[in-house]
């Protein structure tokens, strides 16, 4: 759970390093309507860079920024809906773009709801400790980036195997980087890195570990799942309904915004997406892919598996053909041809290589139930181009520029030949296989508790209380904020 008993010494630390810094914390109200702060308050956030190292930027932690990397205020949330001539089916598809987030990815929000509650209720001292970001990619990019906004040291530990473009952003803000073995895939040794560095500096150091935290469940279920809803406020039109959630595995924190879907509309069936090539959930299987950033070999902590409907496995080759097919010049004349709007095709590049793997997999959820043009799916761009220009670069070095013939190609197979295979319905018994992974690797490998794993299933309120926390965060955060600005 949440960590939220008060730790008063530590707690006073941390606001005396707020107010030196002039840092004012925002509440996820506060993320999830940023259009309800105080004009002066939207007045100055306007004036600061996307990316810029600027504690204001933590009021930028939403899916609600406005395009321009610098300055802009607050619009509305963030998506690009997908059409048929892209997707090859009539259901119509939207995403959430996480490009405009600080950083460029959504993660930066799913560290914020891990780092500020133990901030706040001082079970994280950062005058004294290091926070520990362990990711396959953007997690440990936006812990960095908090911290440092925060003015808190920071550990970045990911796969040495990771895009060129993530750590040579890191090296200008995390304080260390652990390049561990492998790539993607290999998680375990990101777990037996932390292991090592607690056990080698102790209470210096403070994991935040995004597979086992909950604040990185919560942020997106509170925050994401807003942003969901309002999408579909705005674009749900009469007859039509919403049918699905499609979210890469990953850290399983997306998906917790279905949680808060389901909670609206019932009848929402919630996929989690895996790359064929490491089928856990579909096989309990392992391997390596391409799909960057997405993480398995096991299933996290805190994913909420009772509230799982489907398991669909997309194969990486899937991903990385649309990849070239959105955003080299060959595919995009074809998609034009295809009939494609101009101003979606330039949107394009706001998928990355998982954005890519989602809408491949909301596309096979439309053809396995032969959903039609009353029917919505809904996903996530957890990043976009921006932080995979090398692998590009890397696909054209490996297999030529794209000719149109090459356009045409992937089209055929990877759009309109895209089949509905790889797709396992979870029924009660399948959920509980899927769960019970969870043992191997956090009552075995962790240490953490089987009653609690027990609890996870069997008990009603389990989910539910985690979901509840939300509001009293945000007290402690304002009231953290009251003391900050008195002593000023």
């Amino acid at each position: 759970m949440i960590e939220i008993g008060v730790r008063d010494e530590a707690r006073r630390r941390n606001i005396e390093v707020c107010r030196r810094r002039g840092i004012v914390l925002p509440t996820f109200e506060q993320q999830k309507h940023p259009e309800r702060l105080d004009a002066e308050l939207q007045r100055k956030i306007a004036g600061v860079g996307l990316w810029d190292l600027d504690p204001l930027n933590l009021f930028r932690i939403t899916w609600k920024n406005r395009p321009p990397e610098a300055g802009g205020g607050f619009g509305g949330v963030n998506y690009l809906e997908f059409p048929p001539e892209i997707t090859g089916v009539p259901a119509r598809v939207i995403a959430l773009v996480g490009r405009w987030f600080p950083t460029g990815a959504h993660k930066v929000g799913a560290t914020y709801g891990c780092l500020v509650p133990a901030l706040v209720s001082g079970n994280f001292d950062s005058t004294t400790q290091k926070a520990v970001w362990p990711s396959t990619g953007n997690y440990c990019r936006g812990g960095a980036y908090n911290s440092a906004l925060l003015g808190c040291s920071s550990v970045a530990i990911l796969p040495e195997g990771m895009s060129r473009e993530r750590f040579e952003w890191l090296r200008g803000v995390a304080g260390e980087i652990i390049a561990t073995a492998g790539t993607e895939s290999n998680v375990k040794e990101i777990f037996d890195a932390c292991n090592a560095l607690s056990a080698e500096r102790g209470d210096e150091v403070v994991i935040f570990n995004q597979f086992s935290e909950f604040g990185n469940y919560l942020w997106h279920y509170e925050v994401t799942g807003e942003a969901l809803l309002e999408l579909l406020e705005a674009e749900l039109r009469d007859g039509q309904e919403l049918f699905g959630y499609v979210a890469a595995t990953g850290s399983s924190g997306t998906l917790a915004a279905g949680d808060r879907l389901r909670n609206r509309y019932p009848a929402v069936k919630i996929a989690a997406a895996e790359a064929l090539q490491c089928p856990t959930l579909l096989e309990n299987g392992y391997g390596e892919h391409r799909i960057e950033g997405i993480g398995d070999k096991h299933v996290p902590w805190v994913h909420n598996v009772r509230n799982t409907d489907l398991a669909i496995g997309i194969d990486d080759h899937d991903a990385m053909q649309l990849l070239r097919l959105y955003n080299e010049p060959a595919g995009r004349r074809l998609l034009a041809e295809r009939g494609a709007e101009p101003t979606v095709i330039e949107q394009l590049e706001a998928a990355g290589i998982s954005g890519a793997g989602n809408v491949a997999a909301a596309a096979k959820m439309a053809r396995y139930y032969e959903l039609d043009h009353d029917d919505v799916i809904l996903t996530v761009l957890t990043d976009s181009m921006d932080l995979y220009r090398s692998r590009l670069d890397e696909l054209r070095e490996a297999e030529g520029a794209l000719r149109d013939t090459d356009a045409e190609r992937i089209a055929y197979r990877h759009i309109d030949g895209l089949r509905a295979d790889n797709v396992l319905e979870l029924t009660y018994r399948e959920r509980r296989r899927v769960h019970n992974l969870k043992y191997y690797t956090w009552v075995e490998q962790q240490g953490m508790d089987s009653g609690e794993l027990t609890r996870q299933w069997y008990d009603k309120r389990y989910w539910r209380s985690i979901q509840e926390l939300a509001a009293g965060i945000d007290e402690m955060i304002e009231a953290f904020n009251a003391e900050v600005a008195a002593g000023g």
